[in-house]
């Protein structure tokens, strides 16, 4: 299943370079998770290992999240961080250029309900916004399959 982004996320993202979009689905656990907003600049440039939002090749109302492995011919091959959930290149191919939209730079994971002992409210808050870094490891473990 494609980790998809929230409907408001396309309403977004037009008007300014920098915008949220929340992440529902499991495809790139353990490096975002359900719930997960991200900020995302769009039309961004985007190099091997980036995580990036586009849209669905074959339901083009659908954006998705995923890891930019390669660079094939004139589009991307996409990998999701978890290999059990599919819904990547490996289901529909190379992503055509034009369907890559935008590169993710920071996440913020929401606070669990019932997330209330002091332990846990100090570990929620040092890691609740990160930067999504490029993970090179993502293009070495493709050529190696």
């Amino acid at each position: 299943m494609p980790e998809q982004l929230s409907q408001e996320t396309e309403r977004a993202r037009g008007a300014l370079p920098f915008g949220p979009a929340e992440v529902t689905g499991p495809s790139m656990v353990p490096t975002l998770h359900h719930g997960d907003v991200l900020l995302v600049h769009w039309g961004a440039r985007v190099r091997p290992g980036d995580v990036v939002v586009l849209r669905h090749p074959f339901q083009q109302d659908l954006l998705v999240v995923k890891r930019a492995a390669e660079r094939r011919g004139a589009g991307w091959w996409v990998l999701g961080d978890n290999a059990f959930a599919g819904g990547d290149s490996t289901d529909y191919g190379v992503v055509p250029q034009d369907l890559v939209l935008g590169r993710v730079r920071f996440r913020y994971r929401p606070p669990r309900p019932g997330q209330r002992s002091p332990f846990a409210v100090v570990r929620w808050a040092l890691s609740a916004v990160r930067p999504v870094l490029a993970d090179r490891s993502a293009s070495r473990r493709l050529r190696a399959r």
